[in-house]
């Protein structure tokens, strides 16, 4: 499966990356750079390197819990389109994550981001879309329907950028999750009207 080929390389390079600080400054993402200097490969890359063990383990952890759950479904919807689509869902989270920081932080050489968590995100919320009712567990205790976290999550992550109060990249986060919900509509409009049909099936 793709996901735990994302999951190997991801956990290679960042496992490199932490013995190798000049990689690590050359991976992560930094608007100026990209911008400024034309390093538009950061756009990608800054999603294979990590702050540290428990900042990868935490994203590697929910895309080994969720990433086979979503190719799964995109492959019943999509059939032998469902590779290439969970790629394009994967990637396309990595950029659309950043898009805000991109205009935000376009000059400013000191702000720097790491890690998958806009990608991982965007599968997670993937996956509540295609199962709004299916049962999470915030910090693997307690028990909440997907789309109740979901709401919860989007309210908590953008409260949180408009703060600013850690060096948690909480807008990353946000758009991250907004990529995952919208994607499947804009391949198969008529999905949101699925969505919908599960979601209140069940109020």
């Amino acid at each position: 499966m793709l996901t735990y080929f994302i999951i190997g390389v991801t956990v290679l390079v960042s496992y490199i990356s932490f013995q190798n600080a000049g990689l690590m400054a050359k991976l992560q993402f930094n608007a100026a750079h990209v911008i400024n200097r034309k390093e538009y490969y950061r756009l990608i890359t800054h999603a294979f390197v990590h702050g540290g063990w428990g900042h990868l383990f935490v994203n590697m952890l929910v895309l080994f819990f969720f990433g086979p759950d979503v190719e799964e479904d995109l492959g019943g919807f999509f059939g032998n389109k469902a590779n290439a689509y969970f790629l394009l869902l994967y990637f396309g989270g990595i950029l659309f994550s950043n898009a805000w920081a991109i205009i935000k932080h376009r000059n400013n050489y000191y702000y720097n981001s790491v890690g998958a968590s806009g990608a991982v995100s965007a599968v997670l919320f993937t996956s509540i879309f295609f199962a709004p009712w299916k049962p999470l567990y915030l910090y693997g205790i307690i028990e909440i329907p997907g789309i109740l976290l979901a709401v919860g999550y989007l309210f908590y992550s953008y409260q949180m950028s408009k703060k600013q109060r850690d060096n948690v990249a909480h807008d990353a986060h946000f758009l991250g999750a907004l990529w995952g919900f919208i994607f499947p509509v804009l391949l198969k409009p008529e999905l949101f009207g699925d969505f919908i049909d599960k979601l209140f099936r069940l109020i």
